[in-house]
């Protein structure tokens, strides 16, 4: 079982036990939802990537 699969088990094994619910735990795992498996580092280096992407279009379509 790859280490993705064995985390969401047991995440939704704490969720069943805890039947009442956390919000402050859901938000926690927000974040990890959306970007999945990618590391912090590759995370950041994605988002600066794009707004990169999006100074050279406004340097380049914008004048």
């Amino acid at each position: 079982m790859r280490p993705e699969e064995e985390r969401e088990r047991l995440r939704q094994e704490e969720l069943k036990r805890n039947v009442a619910g956390n919000t402050f735990n859901d938000a926690q795992h927000g974040l990890n939802d959306l970007t999945g498996s990618v590391s912090t580092k590759m995370m950041g280096m994605g988002i600066v990537f794009l707004l990169l992407l999006i100074l050279a279009g406004w340097l380049i379509f914008g004048h």
